[in-house]
């Protein structure tokens, strides 16, 4: 599953595949890009130079909430999931509204709902996140226990 971002920090587009290139166990790949703290995100170059692996599918998931969450919530003060989701999948690229509506539906929080902190609400970002995901890979079927372990690992940066 490949869920696709733009920003301002980083040239052109993201990549995080979050389920592994259709392989439930492959690690994640990504476009490289610096961490928005500065420090690595687990990720190992592979085959093709403009992407890297990352060490597991925790760190996958580890990138996506550090973007989620650090860079969007906290950096750029994105508040709703439209917000969110606009940015992250932006017009431009993608049918963003239908996209909005899916994770709304999927999760049953109204879009122009003021989001709360994910210190404070971290089972909204988490189902926030997995609605997204969902959305990229047209399955259910994804690593659930590495969700939860990479947004700790965000959460502990």
């Amino acid at each position: 599953m490949n869920i696709r971002l733009s920003s301002d920090r980083w040239q052109g587009q993201i990549n995080v595949n979050v389920n592994g290139n259709g392989n439930k166990n492959s690690p994640s790949l990504t476009d490289k890009f610096p961490s928005p703290t500065g420090e690595g995100l687990g990720e190992r170059p592979v085959g093709d130079r403009a992407f890297c692996q990352f060490e597991s599918m925790a760190y996958g998931w580890r990138a996506a909430f550090v973007i989620l969450c650090k860079t969007y919530y906290g950096k750029y003060k994105l508040r709703t999931i439209r917000a969110l989701i606009t940015r992250w999948a932006p017009p431009k690229e993608n049918n963003t509204e239908a996209y909005i509506r899916r994770v709304t539906d999927r999760i049953g929080i109204a879009a122009d709902r003021e989001l709360g902190s994910p210190q404070e609400h971290p089972a909204q970002w988490m189902m926030i996140a997995m609605a997204m995901a969902i959305v990229e890979c047209g399955t259910t079927q994804l690593d659930y226990l590495s969700m939860l372990k990479g947004f700790s690992l965000a959460m502990s940066q």
